[in-house]
């Protein structure tokens, strides 16, 4: 199975996911994986649900991973129909306002966790592909950020702004030991040669959200989220925020819509046109 994940060039982060569900399936029966079919399959899913309290998103994820196994590592077939996937609730994410978003960088616990803040705001990159920002992907003669690798392997550039500029350029002279390769380098006061974890990017958002007093679930994807949701309530259009985000299909960027004050706050609400009596004196005194 390995073999077959890494002739079909997918990430490390997405090997290890496949054959981690692959392993605790078959630690579930204690049998051999190819010893088992889709009765055992279905049992699992359950167990997922009912056991182990897994969201739709997470028991996916497991399903996935045993349909690579199955269909392309051992070539048999796979009903969908006797392993259905589990519904997704369609939950809107959380969005800062700019100004929440202001209060959030202001208490970043450090300058370094300062930059990561300000870099995901204003990219909306990922945080895997924020921990993989090169100083060479900071392009100021075109006033782009060259993201690399993102999901899908797929590149893209985003816009560079001024202000983010003049941060990089202050954060790389602030460094202990300046890089040549990482923009966000890892190690002891940042003087490694190889890039920061992703929990370093979660843990400067979570840090700055206690110290700001924002009660909202924060984590970086929420920034990312925030850059669409201003970018639209600024004007931008769907199809250039699908670019800059890196979206395969339009519908993923659509849930904006839902979220942008905007476009929900253009409409009046059908209660404004009602000529209602107003409410007597003795009325509130029943009430």
């Amino acid at each position: 199975m390995l073999e077959e994940l890494e002739r079909r060039n997918y990430t490390e982060g997405t090997i290890h996911v496949y054959l981690r569900a692959v392993e605790e399936y078959a630690r579930y029966f204690n049998t051999p994986p190819d010893r088992l079919g889709p009765e055992h399959i279905r049992k699992y899913q359950a167990h997922l649900f009912r056991d182990r309290k897994l969201s739709a998103n997470s028991v996916a994820q497991h399903l996935t991973g045993l349909r690579f196994f199955y269909f392309k590592t051992l070539r048999r077939s796979w009903n969908l129909e006797l392993t259905p996937y589990p519904k997704k609730p369609k939950k809107l994410p959380s969005i800062l306002s700019p100004r929440e978003v202001e209060r959030l960088i202001d208490h970043a616990e450090s300058g370094f966790h300062r930059m990561i803040l300000m870099t995901l705001y204003a990219t909306g990159v990922r945080r895997a592909e924020l921990t993989q920002l090169q100083l060479g992907d900071i392009d100021a003669e075109r006033m782009a950020v060259h993201v690399r690798g993102g999901k899908g392997r797929k590149d893209r550039d985003v816009m560079l702004s001024q202000r983010l500029l003049a941060a990089v350029n202050e954060h790389v002279h602030s460094l202990w030991r300046k890089p040549t390769q990482w923009l966000f380098p890892g190690g002891s006061w940042h003087s490694g040669n190889y890039p920061i974890s992703t929990g370093t990017v979660w843990n400067a958002c979570h840090h700055a959200a206690e110290r700001a007093g924002i009660t909202k679930p924060i984590h970086p994807h929420t920034l990312r989220h925030c850059f669409a949701t201003h970018l639209l309530e600024d004007g931008a259009d769907l199809r250039t925020i699908q670019m800059l985000l890196g979206h395969r299909d339009l519908e993923q960027t659509a849930v904006y819509l839902h979220l942008s004050a905007r476009h929900f706050s253009a409409v009046t609400s059908p209660l404004e046109s009602l000529e209602l009596a107003p409410l007597q004196t003795d009325d509130l005194r029943r009430r």
